[in-house]
Parts: C-alpha cells; structure tokens; sequence
C-alpha cells in the first residue's frame, strides 16, 4: 500500500526503489518519473490540481463525528486526526470551478483514520448531490477510502446505502456525476457511492475493490490473476472507464464537461 508522501528532502520510490528529490517530485504532480508511479498525496493537492486557481467555497467544514458506540480510543483518534490535518473528518466539499464551469467538487482525506466513512462523512456526501440537485450542476469526487468506520458500527453502514440512494436521486433529475478513483479506494465507499459514477476515473496503479486480494485468495483458496484489482485490471474488464495520470486530470475532465455538461 502507497505511503503519504514524506515531508524530507529526498523520497524512495514505493514501486520501484529510487531514490528521488523531493522538488522534483513535486513539480512532476507527485509522480515517479522513473516508473510512472503515484504517490499518495491530501485533499489540498487534489484541489490544487482539479480546481480554477485552486479554489473551494467548502460547505459543512465544521461537521464532527461523535462517538456513539462509545468505541475505546475512538474520541482521542478523531482528536489526533483533526489537530493533525486541520480538519473534522474524512471528506471535504463544497463549490468550484474547472474551466470557469460551476461544478461541487468533494475530495476524500485518506490521512483521516484511513478515508473511513463514518456518519459524517455519509451525511456530507449525501448533502454533496442534494447540492449538484438543487443548483443544477455536475458533481465530481475524488475517493480514496479503506471503507467503513468500524468505530461507529452499523451507523457507519448505514451510510453505503444512504449515498448510494442519493446519487440515484441526482441520476433521475440528470446531474452528471465523475467519480475519480485514488489509491487506495475499498469496502463500504468502493460498494457504494464511489463505484456509481456516470463516469469513472482511476488513477494509474490503484487498489480498487470490495476486499484486499490475499482476504479473497485465503476465502476462495485459488490465486488470483496478475494485477487483481488495479486501476488498469479493471479498465481491461470494464469496471472503471479511464485510466489518467494525475498530471492529465483537469485536462480530462475539461474535455468530458465540454462533450456532456455544455451549459
């Protein structure tokens, strides 16, 4: 599984082993030059790169998670979280612009206790499409998640069937919806609202499904094909859409708003 990207002068490559300056790396939209691969970056950076000038009107910024299961250590984790990322939970949304086109853009911190989603997380995705409803406009996320919250339980599940309810009342009232797959998106967030997209994007290399590959070899006892579940597995199998480098993002999703959102 990719690492955050380190804040040292110099960074090894996860995938292949170079040893890369991290400048470099940087100008290059945190990508290997090397071997192509993509380094796990925050929400701020897809926000640098997708939105004009890099700007969000954020909506429900101070929304935050409780602890109804009275779950141990789960206060204090959510605490860490916060003090650490300057944020109250796993997803952040709000109003933006790409190529001066009114879009809601929602991105997934996956620093947050993994981009689990919890109640907070499902509440603002859900109020995410009622605001691409009730303004008329696409809506564009970005995922990356290891599932649901297990610290919240079965009030965390409830939220796949909640998204995914809602992206199906916006689908009926024509709102297109870009789900954007990053490294790594699984579980609850990849079986629901994540994997629902008019169109799908992936990231090249990332780890996309339901559970990890050696769960499903340990359940089925069988080996599973060369590449299982990356973004490139599931484009030749017709899951995902597009496969597109981070540096080719905007352009892509420029040229995608121009064919099917020409307002």
């Amino acid at each position: 599984m990719a690492k955050d990207y380190p804040n040292g002068l110099w960074i090894k490559c996860d995938n292949c082993n170079e040893i890369l300056y991290k400048k470099t790396i940087e100008k290059n939209f945190f990508i290997c030059p090397k071997c192509n691969y993509h380094f796990r970056i925050n929400y701020k950076k897809y926000i640098e790169y997708i939105l004009d000038e890099g700007k969000l009107e954020e909506y429900d910024s101070d929304f935050s998670s409780k602890d109804p299961l009275n779950f141990p250590n789960y206060k204090e984790k959510l605490k860490q979280s916060q003090n650490s990322l300057g944020i109250k939970d796993a997803y952040i949304y709000g109003l933006g612009k790409i190529d001066n086109k009114l879009i809601v853009f929602g991105v997934m911190e996956f620093g947050f206790i993994g981009g689990s989603m919890g109640t907070v997380v499902g509440e603002k995705v859900a109020r995410s499409f009622r605001l691409a409803t009730k303004m008329n406009i696409p809506i564009i996320i970005v995922s990356t998640s290891g599932g649901a919250r297990m610290q919240e339980g079965i009030f965390s599940l409830m939220q796949v069937a909640k998204t995914a309810m809602e992206v199906g009342i916006a689908d009926r009232k024509g709102i297109p919806y870009i789900s954007i797959l990053a490294n790594p998106c699984y579980a609850g967030v990849m079986a629901s609202f994540a994997s629902l997209g008019d169109i799908i994007i992936a990231e090249p290399g990332a780890m996309l499904g339901f559970t990890g590959p050696r769960v499903i070899e340990e359940t089925i006892k069988q080996k599973l094909p060369e590449g299982f579940q990356k973004a490139e597995f599931l484009l030749e199998h017709g899951f995902v859409d597009l496969v597109v480098p981070r540096w080719d993002l905007k352009r892509t999703l420029i040229r995608i708003l121009n064919i099917i959102w020409a307002k």
